[in-house]
């Protein structure tokens, strides 16, 4: 069993430490995905509408038997919505099938031109963005969003500079709950994490065994202290994060994956800073669009 960890956020609400990602999980797949994430005891479920598969989520969450204020959902804003981000939300709550969410994200801070594609290109093939628009509108529109259809909001892929543009624009009335970024040992973005702690906002870590290629299980680090506690690999990268104060979201379609990936355990401040000295050797982002400038300052 996992050991039930939980983070407080600003707005007091609790967010489970360990929750189910469902990025690149097919629609077809991700529903059994979540129901046996739910029975194994995973209370926090992550999706996005880009991502395609809230219906699944959803229809997975209403068939688990489990009463919906039991479990912390998140869904996300996708970028050629920003400047409709009420209408949006009752999209995403219509293909879930919920009246809330607990949790809904800018789910990156840059802005597409409006249209049926979710990515618009230019003739050239380069992406369109919707330059008269910036995030700190789209977060003025968010703030507005009515707390019975979203409990918290938050942010996903802010740089420390995007997110201060984001905290001293004069439109910045709420300090987002959450910013959830890409977070492993070969980025351990210490500068972020430091901002975050300091403004009140918790951090949620996607992509946390580095790749699906997963060369990060395989640092001899990680191996060796699997082996001595007699824990998976995938396990103690998990455990790592939470260690950090963040919430983690391993992603598996796998049965026996999703399972095995709930439970983590407490590391030794040893172990925990074995593990944290990965990146001094290799570093590396996994997750990176080409949308201009987004992540100004990797700290490894």
């Amino acid at each position: 069993m996992a050991t039930g960890r939980s983070f407080t956020l600003n707005t007091g609400a609790k967010i489970p430490a360990v929750g189910l990602g469902t990025w690149q999980s097919a629609p077809n797949e991700v529903y059994e995905a979540v129901l046996v994430a739910i029975k194994t005891g995973y209370r926090h479920i992550d999706t996005a509408f880009v991502y395609g598969n809230e219906a699944e989520v959803g229809k997975a969450i209403a068939d688990s038997g489990v009463p919906r204020e039991e479990l912390f959902v998140t869904t996300k804003l996708w970028c050629t919505d920003h400047s409709k981000a009420a209408e949006a939300l009752d999209v995403s709550l219509k293909n879930l099938g919920l009246d809330y969410v607990d949790l809904y994200l800018m789910h990156w801070p840059v802005s597409f031109a409006p249209g049926e594609s979710l990515f618009p290109t230019l003739p050239d093939g380069s992406t369109a963005f919707d330059k008269s628009w910036d995030f700190c509108k789209t977060w003025e529109l968010m703030q507005k969003l009515p707390k019975e259809k979203a409990r918290a909001i938050g942010i996903s892929n802010f740089s420390t500079v995007n997110l201060n543009i984001l905290l001293e624009s004069s439109i910045c009335k709420v300090i987002p709950a959450v910013n959830q970024v890409e977070l492993h040992p070969y980025l351990p973005q210490h500068k972020l994490l430091a901002l975050c702690k300091e403004k009140g906002i918790h951090v949620t870590a996607y992509s946390p065994l580095g790749s699906t290629s997963a060369p990060l299980q395989n640092e001899p680090v990680v191996k060796a202290i699997a082996e001595k506690l007699g824990k998976t690999s995938p396990q103690i990268l998990i455990s790592w994060a939470v260690s950090r104060g963040t919430s983690v979201l391993p992603k598996s379609v796998t049965p026996d994956r999703v399972r095995s990936n709930f439970e983590d355990i407490v590391l030794s401040s040893e172990d925990v800073d074995a593990i944290s000295q990965i990146y001094k050797t290799t570093q590396k982002r996994v997750v990176k669009p080409n949308w201009g400038i987004i992540f100004h300052d990797d700290d490894f």
